[in-house]
């Protein structure tokens, strides 16, 4: 098994692209693992505004963490979006007012659902990723985790620690 380390400039490389993993639609849990502020340009349905991307890694049991990129885009026609996220990550109550505050999304956790999307790249070829239906708000979402030891009074009532 080889170990992840920083590469230096001059290091040989030699493993290949291919092992982008696109999960199957459904619930899984996620955490922010890195936010960027940036500016969308504008479209035919949206004009020019502030933008968030989002690297949210999600914790899929069957296969691993992988990585999704969520855009926000900052403006009244998507806050219905910006609220969906800001719930999701605790910070919102459904019906109140928030002042969003990005300098804490880094490191913030919560229930999402995926689905699959499929689209043709700008080489012709159909491609699929995953993206972000809904995030799950907050205070709705039961608690989705795996014990990482068993626990209760097995092993004799045994306790580590104890004498």
């Amino acid at each position: 098994m080889t170990t992840e380390r920083e590469l230096g400039w001059d290091d040989e490389i030699e493993k290949d692209g291919g092992d982008f993993i696109v999960l199957p639609a459904g619930d899984y849990n996620f955490t922010v693992t890195k936010f960027e502020r940036g500016r969308f340009a504008g479209s035919e349905k949206m004009p020019a505004c502030n933008q968030a991307k989002l690297e949210l890694t999600v914790h899929s049991p069957e296969h691993g963490d992988v990585v999704v990129i969520h855009t926000l885009l900052l403006h009244t026609k998507t806050e219905g979006f910006l609220s969906n996220f800001f719930a999701g990550i605790g910070q919102k109550k459904k019906g109140d007012k928030l002042k969003m505050n990005w300098q804490t999304v880094v490191g913030s956790k919560g229930r999402l659902k995926l689905f699959v999307d499929k689209f043709t790249g700008n080489d012709g070829v159909e491609k699929s990723n995953n993206k972000v239906k809904s995030f799950y708000p907050k205070d709705e979402v039961q608690p989705q985790h795996q014990a990482p030891f068993p626990t209760g009074t097995q092993n004799g009532g045994f306790v580590p620690g104890q004498f």
